[in-house]
Formats: structure tokens, C-alpha cells, sequence
């Protein structure tokens, strides 16, 4: 019995951190400066209004501010504008006795009778301070009778009468009621200020917490400090005095970020398999799949955000996971995280009509995916080529300065000589996109090499020389530069054997173009050789752009493969003949296809298909 009271007794004597913690001053008020400043400013300069209108969203400190403000107001020695707590009208405030300031819950006192109330009770002088002060919290529940039958009493009430309305929903609130107060719009409370809000609760409650876990918090709560403190109270009582990030984020039933950079490694590279994996692993653990597809997309806005320094503030992080995103973001390319966000809020439209939400949500994942596998997907392959910036002949002026200088960007150091045998027969498609990489020679650095190995060529450069020109003095000038390229064109070596050698190869041309840029295999499939230019006829502009964004790449592996050494240019052209060649109606469309495949015939008839 006596265990008993003793324990109710300490359990009583527990009070939760959203009051306990309430500020009680104008300075303690956390992330609404523009408030308490202007009210600060209107205290010590006597200008009071008879009405103030606080709005803004739930839990951050309109209702506080209130109180601070009538118990400020009514204080007999205040310090500036922060009351002194010493007076008989602060201690009656603190000790909840004051006759001078009324609460008014609107949202359970929303008749015209209780407003007539109210008005009786504005007649009555205070008897302790200057003012009676009414805070009507949540006053956008009137009646609109109730609204109507408050106005005149708010327009011009007694001089000792000052109205505080406070409410979460501004636009409910009729015009002529706005019109007669002071309105204040009350923010969201930052994540950087609720973190700090947190550390400083945890500091005075003797509990040790990691940045991480309160960061996790404080965007849990959406700007809401009272939310936040909730949840540290749910936190501490599971986690006891150390508050761990895995611990809370079970707690608060929240993902993690650290699954969001999991999941965001293997998308970006092209891992659709093991992501697929991790997704089902998040469903096992009971979060819904529109928890998690909102949350990574909130996920690649933040990683595009840690891209640019001058967008870095648009994120709500702090501490070491600012670093992560940062980290992160530098191996995301920007057009990964365009396309990743794209899909994501293409889902989030879809998913709410979705008879299979999971399904969709596995498809956007296989889509992020393919975007990564692009950005790692070059033709030469990743442990082939690397090279210094390659040119091609373009077909005239206007058309070389439309050509895309990301792909030779990305060109550093390293080169490919086809073996002998390429000369006569092409490699089979298996070593093509693997080729051993101890059959690829290394260019010497010795200056008096007698024998230099011969290398492809592109466009009348050949990759040593390019490897030369790339590391130039820094003292050259542009001119001197542009002469030394100009000289390598002309001296450039052209294989007399160059355009038997690729229609040989033409074949295995067509087998990689199927495998790595399907796109590009009906250009390929009628393109023309003439000495060492290769002609191509695509159908609109858009193809001619991507083949020519590629064209290095491609010249390299054509090379290999038909085991060309000299100079290789490539023309592209848009021809209406070719626009005008492929089917429009659907049983031109239909045709086509079966001409091409007539296994697609079969197809048709086993599942028992029709065309509509």
C-alpha cells in the first residue's frame, strides 16, 4: 500500500515537456522572432491595439504568446517589455488566480449566447492591473451568428479591453472580423531551432541524445514545437535516458534515412534487383508503400538540393546528416535525381487508384533504376575506355555548335588496340562488352619510343596524340593549340581498307546496337560507308542528337570491331525519306511487326490476342 502511494505520487508529480517547458518570457519564444520583437516594440512604446488576430499552424506558440503578452501588459515593474514575476499581477498569472485575463475555448463556446456572455463580462473593470485581457482561442469555430453579434464589441471596446484571437485556420474567419485586428502570422518553427529547442530540454533532463535523433524528431513534428516535445516524451520513455536514432525512429514509426541512402546507392546503380529486395524489406517491417515512396522523394529533392552550395540552406538538416546528403549527392548525377523525382510524383498521383499500390511503386523503383543504369551504361564500357575529348566532322557549322559536350567531359585517359585477328573476323558480342583488359596496351611515357603502338582514330586524331594535346603546357596559347590540332587532322592516317572492314563487321555493329542502344539499330541497320565516313539517316531530329551525344563512344567500338586504325567521321542526317518509310496506321504498324518477326503471328494465337 505504501509502494503504491509513493508510486502515485511520483507519477502525478510528472509533468510533460510541452507544459513543463513552456516559455514564459518573450525571449524563450523559439523561431518567432518578427512576433515578439513587434510585440516587444509596441509594450514599451504604449502603443497597444484593442484587437490582435494570431494565426498560423498548430503548436507554435500562439496561445503562449497571448499569455506572455496580457501578463506583460498588466505587470506594475516590468524589465523593457518582459514582465517581472515579482508583482502581485505576475504572481497571480503564475499562480493561475488572475482576474484579469480570460480564456475562451471557441471551438466548445461558438453560440451567440456565449458571445453575449463574453460581451457582459468586457463591461467589468479590472481589479488587479490595467487591462483585462480575452484570449479566444480557435475562434474561426463561431457561428457566423456568433461572429456577427462580436463585432461592434470588437470595433470599440472599452478602454481597458484588449482581444487576443488566435486560430489555426485564417481563411475561415470572416473579412470584417480580420478587419478590425491586428494580424500576426505566426511560421513553422525550422528544424535547425527545434533541434536546438530539444538539446536544450535534454540538457536540463540529464538525457544524452544524438543530433540525428533529434533532428528525426524535429521533422517528424512539421514545424510544430508541441509535437515535437510529444514525441521526445515518447522517445525518453522508450529509450529510457540515451536516446539512440534506430530507437526513436522504431519509436516515432518512421523510416530511417539510412534506408533511404541504401535504397538510393543501389538505384543509382542500377541495382533494380537488390532495391526491390530492400522495398520488400520496409514492407515486412509494417510501413505503407506511399509512407515510403513520399519519403524518397522527399529524399532526391533534398540530394538535389546538397548539389549547389547556394540551395544547400533549402534543406532541413543538421550536423553530420547534412554531410551524408552532401556526401550522396556528389556521386548523384542531376539528371538522376530529375528523373527520379519525376517518376516519384508521377506514383504519387497514381497510387491513391492503384488496385496493386505495391506493384507501382516496384515499377517506379525498376524505372529509377534504368536511369542509373543509363548514367553508368557507356557503350565502350566502364573498364574499357578513357579518354581525353574526342571531336567529330559535323555536316556543317550550325550543326556543331547543336553537338552536346557532356559525353567528352567525361573522357580521361586510356586507350584500345584491336588485335590482329579483328582485322578479318569481328569479336563475338561477349567479349565486346567485356574485353579483357590485359589485351589493352598502355601508352609508354618514355619520350624515345621507337615504336609507337597504332591507335583508332576519330575524326583525324588519334587517341595518343589526343592523350598529348590534353596535357599541354598550361603556357600555350589558344591559337597555338588550335594549330597543333589542326596540324594532327592533316597529317591523320585514313586505313585504305576502312570501308570493306566495317560492312564486315557489320553484323556484330547491329548485335551491339541491339544490346546497348536499341534506338539507334534502324539507322544503323541502312547506313553507308565511303571511305571512312559512315552515313547515317535518321527520322527526326531528336535521334540525330542522342546518336551524335554518343558518337565517340560508338566510332570507338566500331573500330574495335571492324579493326579499323586510322580516322573514322560520322554524318548524321534527317531524312524525310525515312520519316515517311515507317507505318502510321495500325495495320501498317501491325505488318511491320510481323514482317520482321513472324513468330509474333504465333504469339498472338497461343494467347489468344486481338488487335483493336
Amino acid at each position: 500500500m505504501i509502494l503504491n502511494r509513493y508510486l502515485c505520487a511520483i507519477m502525478s508529480d510528472f509533468i510533460v515537456s510541452a507544459r513543463k517547458y513552456r516559455p514564459a518570457t518573450f525571449a524563450s519564444v523559439v523561431g518567432q522572432k518578427h512576433i515578439t520583437s513587434t510585440l516587444r516594440n509596441a509594450i514599451e512604446r504604449g502603443q497597444l491595439a484593442h484587437a490582435y488576430l494570431f494565426c498560423g499552424p498548430r503548436g507554435v506558440g500562439k496561445t503562449t504568446c497571448a499569455r506572455i503578452f496580457a501578463k506583460a501588459i498588466n505587470c506594475f515593474a516590468p524589465n523593457g517589455a518582459e514582465a517581472c514575476n515579482e508583482c502581485e499581477s505576475c504572481r497571480a498569472f503564475n499562480e493561475g488566480r488572475s482576474l484579469n485575463i480570460h480564456e475562451l475555448d471557441a471551438a466548445s463556446n461558438n453560440s451567440v449566447e456565449d458571445i453575449r456572455t463574453l460581451i457582459e463580462q468586457v463591461r467589468i473593470i479590472p481589479q488587479i492591473g490595467r487591462y483585462s485581457v480575452f484570449i479566444i482561442d480557435e475562434v474561426h469555430m463561431l457561428s457566423a451568428a456568433a461572429f456577427n453579434a462580436f463585432l461592434k464589441t470588437l470595433e470599440e471596446p472599452p478602454a481597458h479591453a484588449i482581444f487576443i484571437l488566435a486560430t489555426t485556420e485564417k481563411h475561415k474567419i470572416i473579412p470584417t472580423i480580420l478587419s478590425r485586428c491586428q494580424i500576426y502570422d505566426f511560421n513553422r518553427i525550422r528544424v535547425e531551432d527545434g533541434v536546438e529547442y530539444l538539446k536544450y530540454i535534454a540538457a536540463q533532463e540529464g538525457i544524452s541524445a544524438d543530433e540525428e535523433s533529434l533532428n528525426l524528431i524535429a521533422q517528424k513534428a512539421d514545424g510544430g514545437m508541441r509535437d515535437a516535445l510529444s514525441m521526445f516524451d515518447k522517445a525518453v520513455s522508450f529509450c529510457g535516458t540515451t536516446l539512440d536514432y534506430h530507437n526513436v525512429a522504431r519509436t516515432l514509426n518512421v523510416l530511417d534515412y539510412d534506408t533511404y541512402f541504401n535504397i538510393t546507392d543501389l538505384l543509382v546503380s542500377g541495382h533494380y534487383a537488390e532495391a526491390l529486395i530492400a522495398f520488400d524489406t520496409v514492407l515486412s517491417k509494417g510501413f505503407a508503400d506511399q509512407l515510403f515512396m513520399a519519403g524518397l522523394n522527399r529524399h532526391m529533392r533534398d540530394l538535389l538540393m546538397a548539389k549547389r552550395p547556394d540551395t544547400l540552406s533549402l534543406i532541413e538538416m543538421t550536423g553530420t546528416l547534412l554531410e551524408r546528403y552532401q556526401a550522396q549527392a556528389q556521386i548523384c548525377d542531376a539528371e538522376f535525381l530529375f528523373g527520379a523525382i519525376s517518376i516519384l510524383t508521377e506514383l504519387d498521383g497514381k497510387i491513391r487508384q492503384s488496385s496493386n499500390r505495391r506493384l507501382l511503386v516496384e515499377l517506379g523503383l525498376m524505372k529509377i533504376a534504368r536511369l542509373g543504369e543509363k548514367k553508368n551504361d557507356v557503350l565502350i564500357g566502364s573498364e574499357t575506355y578513357s579518354l581525353p575529348t574526342l571531336t567529330s566532322r559535323p555536316v556543317n557549322s550550325q550543326e556543331e555548335s547543336r553537338i552536346p559536350t557532356a559525353e567528352s567531359n567525361s573522357i580521361q585517359s586510356g586507350t584500345h588496340t584491336p588485335s590482329a585477328e579483328n582485322t578479318s573476323t569481328p569479336q563475338p558480342m561477349t567479349t565486346l562488352a567485356q574485353p579483357d583488359p590485359s589485351n589493352r596496351p598502355t601508352i609508354s611515357s618514355t619520350p624515345h619510343s621507337t615504336q609507337p603502338t597504332r591507335q583508332p582514330m576519330i575524326s583525324g586524331t588519334s587517341l595518343t596524340e589526343l592523350l598529348v594535346t590534353s596535357t599541354a603546357p598550361v603556357s600555350e596559347t589558344s591559337a597555338q593549340t588550335s594549330d597543333k590540332k589542326n596540324t594532327l587532322t592533316a597529317t591523320a592516317e585514313i586505313d585504305p581498307d576502312c570501308a570493306e572492314k566495317i560492312k564486315t563487321a557489320h553484323p556484330a555493329i547491329l548485335r551491339l546496337m541491339q544490346q546497348k542502344r536499341p534506338r539507334f539499330v534502324p539507322a544503323f541497320e541502312q547506313m553507308e560507308v565511303v571511305n571512312n565516313e559512315i552515313h547515317l539517316k535518321v527520322s527526326t531530329p531528336e535521334l540525330r542528337e542522342e546518336i551524335l551525344r554518343n558518337q565517340t563512344a560508338i566510332l570507338l567500338r566500331i573500330a574495335e570491331l571492324a579493326g579499323v586504325s586510322g580516322a573514322i567521321q560520322l554524318e548524321v542526317t534527317v531524312s524525310e525519306e525515312v520519316r515517311a518509310s515507317r507505318p502510321i496506321k495500325l495495320e501498317d504498324r501491325i505488318k511491320y511487326i510481323t514482317d520482321k518477326n513472324p513468330l509474333v503471328n504465333e504469339l498472338c494465337k497461343v494467347l489468344d490476342l486481338e488487335v483493336e
